[in-house]
């Protein structure tokens, strides 16, 4: 990349116009070539940074400027989970007809990993990161990882599935205080007040969300809030949700129906339901988050919310896309879960 020195000696470089501005490379070099519309005061404060250097790129600098990967990294917190499977599937799909590939980076819920596949995606030169799981699902952000974040964007659009303070990441995410509305409207309608949450972290933001939601319904339908029929620091698998579950039961914590946070979750509450001799949903409905493969299979099959994938993936692929090409995109945009009615959810008796 051609460069100008200054009197400090330093090249000027279009990726230091970039950082100065506060925009990814492709930015600068669209208002090099004239090549697509930029918003004036960014159009504006870019023109002056590169007349304050006498920034002028020959034409083989234009050429790398304007180069693309056509790839776009995705960045997941354990493809393990058929939630994150049934994303990257989705993304995959859609990055496909956009002329993109995806590439997969699974950092198995470790923290480290994070961040180092992170920074392996920016020098791998992707045009786009989309991150799912993670820090981006902290409800506190982590000031460390903010600083990454904001230090990758200055070349790199980065899209999430939750949120993170302190950064100009743009979002899809899903409606998750309306996901708990169609529950609780499905399980209030059927007759149920003694309503238990089992599993997850309030720590995480959808996660607290939900919480938050739950007690809310509770009181604008008149019914006492019990803190006994919520779990706390818990987590999103099997094991726990079958060692909570068990917990409940033991305390003689009454209760006619149960609201999984995800289908990993809802499998352990089944397998504890059974071994103990509650007939679901005679005894005890179970309903669940995600509407993965594993709530078509349980048995019964689960009652679950379904994020509609294709969109979901497909949303996620057109945001990294429109800031890949400097095109105007909300910063949130939502994803509509429904409702998937199925045996594992009935009456109270």
């Amino acid at each position: 990349m051609q460069s100008q020195k200054i009197n400090t000696g330093k090249s000027i470089t279009i990726y230091d116009i970039a950082r100065e501005a506060g925009v990814s490379p492709a930015t600068v070099s669209r208002v090099l070539t004239n090549s697509a519309n930029v918003r004036s005061e960014k159009k504006e404060k870019i023109q002056a940074l590169i007349e304050k250097y006498e920034f002028k790129p020959n034409m083989l600098a234009r050429g790398l400027a304007d180069t693309k990967t056509q790839t776009i990294g995705i960045l997941s917190a354990d493809i393990r989970n058929p939630y994150y499977a049934s994303m990257f599937i989705a993304c995959e799909q859609a990055a496909r007809e956009a002329g993109y590939t995806a590439l997969l980076c699974n950092f198995l819920g470790e923290r480290e990993t994070e961040m180092r596949l992170l920074k392996s995606l920016q020098k791998q030169k992707v045009d786009a990161i989309i991150q799912f799981g993670g820090r981006v699902d902290d409800l506190a952000s982590e000031e460390e990882y903010v600083e990454l974040v904001n230090q990758i964007m200055a070349t790199t659009p980065i899209v999430i599935t939750g949120k993170l303070d302190g950064t100009r990441c743009h979002a899809v995410r899903i409606d998750s205080m309306q996901a708990m509305d169609l529950l609780m409207e499905h399980l209030l309608e059927l007759g149920h007040e003694r309503i238990a949450l089992v599993g997850g972290r309030r720590d995480v933001f959808q996660t607290f969300e939900k919480y938050q939601r739950y007690k809310q319904i509770l009181k604008e339908r008149g019914i006492d809030f019990d803190p006994r029929l919520v779990t706390d620091n818990g987590s999103y698998d099997v094991e726990t949700a079958y060692r909570q579950m068990n917990e409940l039961l033991d305390k003689g914590i009454h209760m006619t129906a149960v609201i999984a946070i995800n289908d990993f979750s809802a499998m352990g509450i089944v397998k504890c339901l059974n071994e103990r001799g509650y007939r679901i949903p005679e005894d005890i409905s179970v309903v669940s988050y995600d509407n993965t493969y594993i709530a078509e299979i349980g048995v019964p099959p689960l009652t679950s919310i379904d994020y509609n994938y294709e969109e979901y993936g497909r949303k996620l692929i057109d945001t990294a896309t429109a800031l890949i090409d400097g095109r105007k995109v909300g910063a949130v945009r939502m994803v509509t879960p429904t409702l998937v009615v199925r045996e594992s959810s009935g009456g109270t008796r």
